[in-house]
């Protein structure tokens, strides 16, 4: 309780043991829930850098580091970088990283023999974490765009 008076915070006896109680709270979550979704976003976008043959998967175990290996798996052009520095801004900022992340993603997918409309979908929570999934440890598809002029060289040779 605050005192008017001196304009202390009295915490009287347990004050100390309830934001003990707090921090602890803090920390489990942090190990339990966002430690694990680090490590598992780490573990996929290094095996996705792998899988297209990018240099330095390392890179996808430090912070923002993995979002430069995440500009060079998709091919996205190293300027857009710069964008980042507008995370700082109240609501523009939110918006930029999020189109920042659907547009690296789409690339990313794209890179992959997938569709770039995955990059969207990268935004719905849990969603996210089952496509890097599968960009991970799926099957990669063949390209799609096998022009039909080697389709025919291949016909007219048989």
């Amino acid at each position: 309780m605050f005192d008017l008076i001196t304009g202390a915070i009295n915490q009287g006896p347990g004050g100390a043991g309830f934001t003990a109680a707090i921090l602890g709270m803090v920390i489990g979550i942090f190990l339990l829930v966002f430690l694990p979704l680090y490590i598992y976003s780490a573990v996929t976008l290094m095996i996705i850098a792998k899988r297209t043959k990018t240099d330095d998967a390392w890179m996808a175990w430090i912070p923002f580091l993995n979002i430069y290996l995440m500009a060079k798996v998709g091919r996205v052009p190293l300027w857009s970088l710069a964008l980042f520095a507008l995370m700082f801004l109240p609501v523009v900022g939110s918006l930029a990283i999020s189109g920042m992340m659907v547009w690296y993603w789409w690339m990313i997918a794209e890179r992959m023999n997938r569709p770039g409309w995955w990059g969207v979908l990268m935004l719905v929570p849990v969603l996210n974490l089952v496509l890097m999934g599968i960009l991970a440890w799926g099957d990669m598809p063949k390209a799609a765009n096998v022009s039909k002029a080697s389709k025919s060289k291949k016909k007219s040779k048989k």
